[in-house]
């Protein structure tokens, strides 16, 4: 039985192959022995999928190149037949997959937006009434009676999301297509789909972890045809992340014992005084901090087991919010002075270390982050086998949302676009958020001065 009673999409053990000819002519040989012979090689792009997706729901499906995720869609989406297994799709199914896709580039915009509703099941009257809202939506102007085919990538995407925007579909099926969109656009997409998932269902492709994160309630990770983790989108993403930095750099590596040699003194003295904050106040603190308004913010202790990977040449061995006198803090007010302190031990010589780190809310969105790189570009710093490191961040405390939150730590050697990342650490400082006086974003910003003036 492939139908979920209460399921849009249910696939059952989906497995998609594709035949691989060593020479063309063997295409003709397959042909005159009917299968009694086979000269192909089984191409496997899709093993034994099956998930079900219900009203009300994003799922996000990310995965390297060649993972199988597009081959996926268009199976949903019935472009293509599956090999084996079942599927079924409940309500009209609305796809936005490879750029351009069911465009005719001869025909003008206005044409191909006629072309396209009508391949996606609207009457010739329905289009009638919604075209003025779809030349709206893409916003290219007077491009719209201009063959496609002299059209920027952007601007075809524009125009084919504004139909797919438009036809009323239950199942919205999208394939990296916002990636090539400007911001404004990008923006309005997001605000459109934010609405679509609220009432339909969606599928949406893409390596932007954000972007997954911040739409989706589930997410398919997929390797080599297979799934290879379906969870939360910050589960998913982390594991993702993760296998793209073995991917260029190998496996993660065990923690190598060092040898016990003395570490050499550093006079950093002029740095860290340097990073004491400034004196920065909000200038509504007082009144804010005297009522239950408060951003008060639960820190627990750093976690060393939490997960993480890389090659483990320098270790993350600490992790704690500091007060302005360096002593490790329990509660920190949002709006206050603080300093994040990361230790680092190095199992071998290290040119160039990096240390960084991201504060990340409950769906793994990334708030803020930074990283050493910058400040010590013209002066890299050495740091020898046995040696242990300290980076101080000073900085304001947001003022964050009620929730869950988390710093994610890392340890590289290079540079920002070429390093080798020995240590990534999801999770490894935990904030709660208990109360706050933030309501109009993800974090509020201390104002220094807010003035307000009849003129």
């Amino acid at each position: 039985m492939c139908s979920d009673a209460g399921a849009v999409i249910s696939v059952d053990g989906i497995s998609k192959f594709f035949e691989i000819y060593p020479k063309p002519s063997y295409r003709l040989w397959q042909m005159i022995f009917r299968g009694r012979r086979r000269f192909y090689e089984p191409f496997w792009a899709l093993r034994d999928i099956s998930f079900t997706v219900g009203r009300g729901e994003c799922v996000g499906v990310i995965g390297r190149n060649g993972a199988g995720k597009s081959t996926l869609l268009q199976i949903i989406t019935g472009t293509l037949a599956a090999s084996s297994g079942c599927i079924d799709v409940k309500g009209r199914v609305a796809a936005l997959l490879e750029l351009g896709s069911g465009f005719n580039p001869e025909f003008t915009g206005r044409e191909n937006v006629y072309l396209n509703a009508s391949i996606l099941g609207l009457t010739r009257e329905e289009t009638d009434s919604r075209y003025d809202d779809i030349v709206a939506f893409a916003d290219i102007g007077d491009f719209i009676d201009q063959p496609v085919k002299s059209y920027s990538s952007g601007m075809v995407v524009r125009l084919a999301f504004a139909v797919v925007a438009h036809v009323d579909a239950d199942v919205l099926v999208i394939d990296e297509a916002l990636s090539v969109g400007d911001a404004f656009f990008t923006q309005k997409c997001m605000r459109f789909l934010r609405r679509f998932i609220a009432e339909r269902t969606a599928l949406f492709v893409s390596h932007d972890t954000a972007a997954v994160n911040s739409l989706c309630n589930r997410a398919i990770l997929m390797e080599h045809g297979r799934i290879k983790q379906m969870g939360s989108p910050k589960d998913v993403t982390e594991t993702y992340l993760k296998d793209m930095y073995e991917a260029h750099q190998g496996s993660s590596a065990p923690v190598a014992e060092a040898s016990e040699t003395a570490p050499e003194e550093e006079d950093a003295e002029d740095r860290e005084r340097a990073c004491t904050p400034e004196n920065f106040r909000d200038m509504r603190a007082d009144l804010i901090n005297a009522s239950n308004l408060r951003n008060d913010i639960q820190v627990f202790a750093f976690n060393e087991r939490s997960a993480d990977f890389g090659k483990k040449g320098v270790t993350i061995t600490g992790a704690a919010l500091l007060d302005g006198r360096g002593r490790p803090l329990y509660w920190v007010v949002g709006g206050e002075p603080v300093s994040l302190q990361i230790t680092v031990r190095a199992h071998k010589d290290v040119f160039s270390p990096i240390i960084g780190f991201f504060l990340k809310n409950r769906l793994g969105q990334h708030i803020f982050g930074d990283n050493t790189f910058l400040a010590y570009r013209e002066k890299p710093v050495l740091l020898r086998r046995g040696q242990s490191a300290r980076a101080l961040f000073s900085f304001v405390m947001p003022i964050l949302e009620t929730g869950d939150y988390s710093f994610s730590i890392a340890v590289a050697e290079g540079t920002q676009v070429e390093h080798i990342q020995h240590d990534w650490k999801h999770d490894a400082l935990v904030l709660k958020s208990v109360t706050t006086s933030c309501h109009t974003g993800m974090v509020g910003i201390p104002m220094q001065c807010i003035s307000l003036n009849v003129i």
